[in-house]
Parts: structure tokens; sequence; C-alpha cells
């Protein structure tokens, strides 16, 4: 199986499956659409990193991967359809005779946003939040950019608002913080980019919208 060492892995694969699907773990039995793969991994570059358990069904039944072609999807994945391309390391486990489970981790991204291009040619980037890979607001890939290369920060009239605003509401969506200040919908969003770009403002997500809250 693409010449991976086979190593022994039964309690350790038990233990893994038993956390379920969550933030960093994501079970996948068959695998056969690269770019779905794609979107597992940009969402897992984006945030804490992650890994996928191959050969593991949604109920956290282990099976076994059915073909080694499923870690050739991955890395296809990873390499041709993420950009830019991300590594994926993979560790075979054998659980039982004739049954290996293929453990691919996905680092943090070095440089964000990792992006997924889509099947109409878009590109679209991810962050995982529970057992989901959700779209990156894109305010908040425009902080991810702007993190990279800080500029001055100074806090002006309109980042008071803003910040005064989210901290009185401790949790707020951003069309409703656009509402909230008396501050042109274009200026409030780079104050909002500026802000978390900075780490005072972050956002998190709770079903079915992205929020701004402060940072920890």
């Amino acid at each position: 199986m693409k010449d991976l060492p086979r190593i022994r892995g039964r309690y350790l694969i038990a233990r893994l499956v038993a956390e379920g699907e969550h933030d960093r773990q994501d079970f996948k039995f068959l695998i056969s659409d690269a770019r779905k793969i794609a979107r597992s991994v940009s969402a897992f570059a984006n945030a804490a990193g992650g890994r996928l358990l191959i050969g593991v069904k949604d109920n956290g039944t282990v099976a076994g991967v059915r073909n080694e072609e499923d870690i050739y999807l991955v890395e296809q994945a990873a390499e041709r359809y993420c950009q830019p391309p991300q590594h994926v390391t993979f560790t075979a486990y054998n659980v039982d005779p004739g049954v290996t489970v293929i453990k691919a981790d996905v680092s943090p991204a070095e440089s964000r946003p990792v992006y997924c291009r889509e099947a109409d040619g878009s590109l679209r980037a991810y962050y995982r939040v529970a057992d989901e890979n959700i779209a990156a607001h894109p305010l908040l890939m425009r902080a991810w950019v702007a993190a990279v290369r800080p500029a001055a920060f100074s806090l002006d009239a309109e980042s008071s608002a803003v910040l005064e605003a989210v901290n009185r509401a401790g949790a707020i969506t951003p069309d409703d913080l656009f509402a909230a200040v008396a501050v042109s919908r274009r200026r409030c969003e780079d104050t909002i980019v500026r802000l978390t770009a900075a780490g005072i403002l972050t956002f998190t997500y709770r079903h079915p919208h992205w929020h701004i809250i402060p940072a920890p």
C-alpha cells in the first residue's frame, strides 16, 4: 500500500475512533472525490490542523481501507486542488488481520488562507468547526492575509466604536455590527480586518452564521 510500513495500532485507532468526529478529526470510509477531500484539507490547514481516518465509517465502524487509490486521491486533493498545495503525512495501522486504517495528518498552514479549487474553478477557503467544514468568512480571510504583513496599529474612533459594539453584544454577526456602528460598511469592514489581524477580535461560527467576538 504505497510502500507504507504497517504498524500495530488496534488500541490507538480504537481510542481515536472513540473520540468521534470533531474539529481535528474526520472519518472517511470511501474516498471517491478528491475535490471534497480538498475541503477537509483546507479546513484543517486553516484551523489547528487535523487528521483523516481512512477506513472508518461515519458511525465509527472500523471497516479498513478498501483501495490504496484512497491515498493517491488524498494526495491529489492536497497537492492539486488546494492552493497553496499542502503536505499530508500518512501512517498505516494494522487493526485486525486484513484490516488496515490509514491516518492522514494535515498540519496547520504556515500561511492562510488555504483555498480549495471547486468544480466550477472558483477558489473557496474552509475552516473546521466541530465536525463540519465551513466556508471561511471573507473578512476572516482578509484578516489572515493582513496578519502576515502587520501594519502599524492605532486605536482610532472607528476602532473604538467597533470594539464597543462587539463588547456590548458579546458575539455579533458582521451584518449586525455594520448596523450597530455609525461607520460606513466599507470602513467598518476595514476596521474589523485590522482588529482581527491584530488579535483584538476573532471570528467564531455559531450555526448558521459567523460571529465576531472579543479575542480571548
